[in-house]
């Protein structure tokens, strides 16, 4: 009967953490319509919170509305959030897009132990690490050679199918033409 009690007690205690964490988790919740449906991706502040505070601003203020999918590989990764050069709807240069950034400074490193995995969206970034600004990544299946060296900022919990219909790109370095886009991006659910 004392083992039952204290299972009770566990199982409520779990409760409790997922439904403070519930309430407490749209703020870092970052809602990516595409044109197959929505993803979600559960941000992670706790451990980048620089990074995750761009994203959200970002988000916010519309930057990452119409942005281009310009690099995705199969079976590795989805790379867009080129801000500058990838808006399709304003100002999208298929010659330079995944070379630019927002108006914002770049951001120092925020690496973690955090595994790069199926769904797991981490900050793009030139050779020099401190050098992420706008852009991220999802990844289609695990790149366990990315971790330590690229910032984790999320994970996406919803809408992993949807991930899946992004259109791939062509060549090694995986440039799409005709790319698909984040139809909007949205703080919250």
């Amino acid at each position: 009967m004392k083992l039952l009690h204290l299972a009770f007690a566990a199982t409520l205690a779990v409760a409790g953490l997922f439904g403070t964490a519930n309430a407490q988790s749209n703020e870092n919740i970052l809602t990516i319509q595409l044109k197959d449906g929505p993803v979600v991706i559960e941000l992670l502040p706790q451990v980048a919170p620089k990074h995750v505070e761009r994203m959200k601003e970002l988000a916010s203020k519309g930057e990452y509305d119409n942005v281009a999918f310009h690099r995705v590989i199969d079976g590795f990764m989805a790379q867009t959030g080129d801000v500058e050069f990838g808006d399709l709807k304003d100002g999208y240069d298929p010659s330079r897009a995944g070379t630019g950034g927002s108006k914002l400074p770049d951001l120092p490193a925020e690496f973690s132990n955090i595994p790069f995995e199926r769904g797991t969206v981490g900050m793009a970034r030139a050779q020099d690490p401190d050098s992420a600004n706008s852009q991220f990544f999802i990844m289609f299946a695990d790149g366990g050679f990315l971790n330590g060296q690229y910032t984790v900022v999320g994970k996406v919990v919803a809408g992993m199918e949807y991930v899946d219909k992004i259109k791939r790109g062509e060549g090694a370095n995986g440039e799409v033409s005709d790319p698909d886009a984040m139809l909007k991006v949205t703080v919250g659910r």
